[in-house]
């Protein structure tokens, strides 16, 4: 059989005991198939890059599967029914991931508060404006060392080679 991962997106006005419960649906179309899902992961509400179906927010579900390709179809097609679910992706893999996925890891970091904002501000070293530029936007000082621009007259013309 084949190993595939496979995301989901649901409606944003669906709760996440109803995403659960998809989820659940599509796993047991798997496993009807002959096939497996080996984990499941619900990574909340995001939001979306741009409207889909009029949403802005979605909640996103991971399914790692091994399952043959008739059955990924069967709940590709059932999906597509589906008026809840917004879109999906299935990508067939080499290996699936063990543990959690990079989206949990990345959620668990940043519950943690590891961002730099605690004793050393907003922004960590830079500052709360970021880059090292001032508010007041004054573009004419841009550091000092560059040394003195020169004037156009001692530019060398483009010269055509050939």
């Amino acid at each position: 059989m084949a190993l595939y991962e496979h995301v989901f997106l649901a409606r944003q006005d669906v709760t996440a005991q109803q995403v659960e419960e998809l989820t659940a649906r599509f796993k047991g179309v798997i496993e009807a198939n002959g096939g497996s899902v080996t984990k499941t992961e619900y990574w909340g509400v995001k939001t979306l890059t741009y409207r889909v179906r009029k949403n802005r927010k979605a909640h996103f579900s991971l399914l790692n599967i091994d399952a043959p390709a008739p059955a990924v179809a069967e709940m590709e097609r059932q999906m597509r029914i589906d008026e809840d679910i917004l879109r999906f992706l299935t990508i067939r893999v080499e290996t699936l991931e063990e543990g959690q996925s990079v989206m949990l890891q990345k959620r668990d970091r940043d519950d943690r508060g590891d961002r730099g904002f605690g004793d050393r501000g907003f922004g960590g070293d830079r500052g709360f404006g970021g880059g090292g530029r001032s508010f007041g936007g004054d573009r004419g000082d841009r550091g000092g060392d560059r040394g003195p621009r020169r004037d156009r007259e001692e530019a060398p013309a483009n010269v055509e080679t050939e």
